[in-house]
């Protein structure tokens, strides 16, 4: 069965213009090509869907469920179109928990400043790479390296790693910790996302659990039974009464990635780097 789409159009037409001639005019074709076509798609179907007196056009019962059904997937194939068109005129960026931290607000704007015919959308997906391995974005914010040829990816930044703790845990106290301040501790950690791996020497690392979600994750560090890591990027975005941040000062820089897909890669994709990298830098 082969339903094409200038037939759909076509059964819309008719129905929304209330005639053969007014829906021929509406499709810039011939009286006789509206009817021909009309024809062949209910040829395809196998059953009726309009009724053709002298006086009007009416759908049948069938028709009504198809014309329906027909608006839905011309609506879903023109939102299809956009999609692919509008590399120009969107870009979406992706990121799983805290997008680019005290520099967001900045970015958002000053791009909006520097490219006015770009539209920037920020969208939070929790997975390995922020999106866009599912096409939820054209660009994405991460923070660990993506081992996969299909991605290219720029360091934009660095941020510092702080600790995560209950406001009331004797850790909250001090200014700074260490990391073997929390290998005795139990470490709540995202595995497809989190860049906490491979800190501690195999014979002191911290027990760990698993969260998938960032409010999940603070939830159940301010009760005080797990402390976590994170980029200070977190702490920017998520401050939550209950919870305090402490810098780890004996632990390494966070690297700041933003990655695309390396064959198709966004026409935004160097301004975006080279904005990131500029408030990276003099933030």
């Amino acid at each position: 069965m082969d339903v094409e789409l200038r037939q759909l159009r076509c059964l819309v037409a008719i129905v929304e213009e209330g005639s053969f001639t007014d829906a021929a005019v509406a499709l810039g074709v011939s009286q006789a090509a509206v009817s021909r076509t009309l024809a062949s798609l209910e040829r395809a179907l196998g059953v009726r869907l309009l009724r053709r007196t002298s006086r009007e056009v009416t759908p049948t019962a069938t028709g009504l469920r198809v014309v329906a059904q027909a608006r839905r997937v011309l609506g879903e194939v023109a939102a299809l179109v956009r999609e692919a068109t509008s590399g120009h005129t969107r870009v979406r960026i992706g990121y799983a928990w805290s997008a680019l931290g005290r520099h967001t607000l900045a970015f958002q704007r000053r791009w909006s400043g520097a490219h006015p015919e770009t539209d920037l959308q920020l969208v939070r997906v929790n997975s390995g790479t922020a999106g866009l391995a599912e096409g939820a974005c054209d660009l994405a914010v991460v923070r660990r390296p993506l081992d996969d040829r299909r991605f290219d990816s720029a360091i934009v930044g660095l941020e510092r790693r702080l600790c995560a703790i209950a406001a009331d845990d004797p850790l909250a106290r001090r200014r700074s910790v260490r990391l073997s301040d929390i290998s005795g501790r139990t470490l709540l950690i995202d595995r497809r996302t989190g860049t906490t791996t491979e800190l501690w020497p195999p014979d002191s690392r911290p027990s760990t659990e698993d969260t998938h979600d960032v409010d999940d994750w603070l939830t159940v560090i301010s009760t005080g039974r797990c402390v976590g890591m994170t980029a200070e990027s977190t702490a920017n975005q998520y401050p939550r009464p209950g919870i305090v941040y402490r810098p780890v000062r004996d632990a390494e820089p966070i690297a700041v990635r933003l990655a695309w897909w390396r064959d198709d890669p966004h026409p935004a994709t160097q301004a975006a780097i080279e904005l990131l990298t500029a408030l990276y830098r003099t933030g």
